[in-house]
């Protein structure tokens, strides 16, 4: 049994690749927000919420917003959300149209979903859900000739096994091979060879 909360379930799906962008702002698709919400939970429901009038949007006799509610695990979170336009700007009320307000009302959805936790992080501001980062770049080959070159040069100093230096720093900064370091990772190892060889040339002179 998953001892995680809805919450916590929800805000560690990685959306990235479900979004689109339009007018600098990040978008979730809320067929896919929806479809992984009721993956999760499928007594997941939503409601759209109506005026007195039976209209599924709200005015103030200028503008126009919409009201949504998402519950799962009988919590509901409810959103408000303007009808806007591309320019994400309230539309008037003698301008809105009903394809105007389904849009809204798709938003509204996912952002209620986001309450929950799914793509919060998105209207945070972030880049990557909690808990997850981006993979750091890996070394490239100038850093890998370095490595290479410096471990037998360092080797013949010491007539040493060349291969067993590098196998002993891939397994110090726990890489399969050479190619799998981090680009941080292979700076440092290079570091670490100059100063093995200087020092050994110091001891040669001397």
């Amino acid at each position: 049994m998953d001892s995680k909360s809805v919450f916590e379930t929800l805000n560690s799906i990685n959306v990235n690749d479900k979004t689109e962008k339009k007018n600098g702002l990040t978008y979730l698709s809320w067929a896919w927000a929806w479809g992984e919400a009721k993956k999760k939970y499928p007594e997941a429901s939503y409601t759209i919420y109506e005026n007195n009038e039976g209209w599924n949007y709200f005015t103030d006799g200028k503008t126009c917003w919409v009201k949504t509610g998402v519950t799962i695990a009988d919590l509901e979170h409810i959103e408000y959300l303007p009808v806007m336009d591309y320019r994400n700007k309230s539309i008037t009320v003698d301008n809105v149209t009903s394809f105007d307000v389904n849009k809204a009302i798709q938003r509204s959805l996912t952002k209620a979903l986001a309450r929950h936790g799914l793509g919060l992080y998105i209207y945070a501001g972030e880049d990557l859900p909690e808990g997850e980062t981006e993979p750091e770049p890996k070394v490239d080959q100038k850093i890998i000739n370095v490595i290479v070159e410096s471990a037998a040069r360092y080797a013949e100093m010491k007539k040493g096994n060349a291969d067993e230096l590098l196998k002993y720093y891939l397994n110090k900064y726990k890489a399969e091979t050479i190619e799998n370091l981090t680009y941080k990772d292979g700076i440092a190892i290079s570091k670490e060879l100059s100063k093995l060889i200087e020092r050994s040339a110091k001891q040669w002179i001397i």
